[in-house]
């Protein structure tokens, strides 16, 4: 069946269209109250931030991602999800070292329901924590005082409680948004939501591509066909290899031993474990975004500290993580190999989280399964997860050079053309296909098709993914 009679087929059926419709609706009333702002916000220094030659509008970009784009606003939903993912991150990295969450772990979905509580809980008081910073930050990469990004803001107590609760609140918005998606509709709603802003985006970045961000001018012809004809082959390349990946897989040959039941014989047959190459997907990109904002976010909070080692420290330490290095190539190198760092070793980090509750080799070997020339149990989940460490190594390397392309285009433009600033504008403008943006949105528009075919095929309907 062909895509295009697929999607009739999903129209035509009562349940699975409202689904759909719920879907998209959530996401429009997402992007509607994106555009709230926060109550006193001045404009005047948003547009200041939001200049690509101002070296925090790098970070802005990064935080839109993870906000649905309404960080470019100082909308009341400008924290989005981000409490909720970095919640996430610390309770998984946790989890091996707390016997208590590891028990819920393995209690199946009720207790995988009871950490999702508890992650919720959590979130709050990081959405708080956030709301205080994001302030800060804003306020440190412009040189001004809180009180000149949101008025009031750190001279009155009400305003400055109005303004975290405000934010706090916007974040619940964002994640109950979310969870309303995954539950009653179709795909992830947290990677709906960031799919939601990150195509949102693409209209500036194109925009960027044509247009001076410091004087709003026409930029030379030889330039505009320059950043677009990188852009294009970036993505092109990028989208290929992301489809190549995420598709591939390390098949390893299983057979089941032949049992005897009364008069008959049941068993005997061959098949194979897929493991795919990319177990982890998107997720090591979306951590990565997520834990290297938190030392700018942390530093925020010193950034107009009186005792100046504090805040030169806090300063510098924005200068790298708030800003992806700021203006200098030294520091933008720092942010970068942090950022290669970080998507590697969440790689390894999430694929071993999921092949761990995977059990392939409990199940293996309770079915009557074994690996030809492997002994069952304690050598066959060796051998997996020897197979496996040899793949995601393919996989790590794969997203971390993947994340980190924005940055080598853009330091090795600025390194040809010093002074102009024109490889920092393409950088920004290099995020969305770059950086992690397109394989975020490959990796959503995967999952959402893949769900809307199980749910096409329970509904005796035919598969349209070939």
């Amino acid at each position: 069946m062909s895509l295009v009679q697929g999607i009739r087929d999903v129209f035509r059926l009562p349940d699975l269209r409202r689904r759909v419709l719920l879907t998209i609706g959530l996401l429009v009333l997402f992007r509607l109250a994106a555009n709230i702002p926060v109550p006193g916000v001045d404009r005047v220094q948003l547009a200041a931030a939001l200049d690509p030659a101002t070296a925090g509008s790098n970070f802005i970009q990064v935080l839109n991602l993870l906000s649905g784009g309404a960080v470019g606003r100082f909308s009341v939903l400008a924290m989005g999800v981000y409490p909720y993912i970095t919640a996430s991150i610390i309770i998984q990295i946790l989890t091996p070292f707390v016997p208590a969450l590891e028990e819920l772990q393995k209690q199946g979905q009720q207790g995988r329901q009871i950490i999702e509580r508890w992650t919720m809980i959590f979130s709050i008081p990081l959405a708080m924590f956030q709301s205080v910073s994001q302030v800060n930050i804003f306020a440190s990469i412009l040189g001004v005082p809180p009180s000149a990004i949101v008025t009031g803001y750190g001279d009155d107590t009400i305003v400055t409680m109005m303004v975290i609760f405000t934010m706090t609140a916007g974040t619940m918005f964002s994640i109950w948004i979310g969870e309303l998606i995954t539950k009653d509709g179709i795909g992830n709603g947290l990677s709906l939501i960031i799919f939601a802003g990150i195509m949102a985006q693409v209209p500036q970045s194109i925009n960027l591509l044509i247009f001076s961000g410091t004087t709003g001018t026409t930029l030379p012809t030889i330039e505009i066909v320059r950043n677009l004809t990188v852009f294009i082959i970036i993505g092109l390349l990028t989208l290929f290899v992301i489809v190549i990946v995420s598709e591939g897989q390390r098949r390893i040959p299983v057979k089941y031993g032949k049992r005897v039941r009364g008069m008959k014989m049941y068993g005997g047959g061959s098949t194979y474990l897929p493991l795919k190459v990319n177990y982890a997907g998107m997720i090591p990109l979306i951590f990565a975004q997520a834990v290297l904002t938190f030392p700018a976010v942390f530093a925020g909070f010193f950034a107009n500290s009186e005792v100046p080692w504090i805040a030169g420290s806090a300063s510098t330490v924005t200068n790298i993580f708030g800003a992806q290095g700021g203006i200098a190539i030294p520091g933008r190198v720092v942010y970068w190999v942090f950022y290669f760092a970080m998507v590697v070793g969440f790689t390894y980090l999430y694929t071993s989280i999921m092949i761990k509750n995977q059990n392939f080799a409990e199940n293996l070997q309770r079915n009557g399964g074994f690996i030809p020339g492997v002994r069952p149990g304690k050598k066959t989940e060796e051998f997996i997860n020897q197979v496996v460490n040899r793949i995601t190594l393919v996989s790590a390397l794969f997203l971390g050079i993947l994340a980190i392309i924005p940055g080598i285009v853009g330091i090795s433009l600025d390194l040809l053309q010093p002074g102009t600033g024109t490889g920092q504008q393409l950088q920004t403008s290099l995020i969305i296909v770059g950086g992690g943006g397109l394989i975020i949105v490959v990796g959503v528009v995967l999952d959402t098709m893949r769900q809307l075919e199980a749910q096409l095929v329970m509904r005796n309907r035919e598969s349209f993914i070939r």
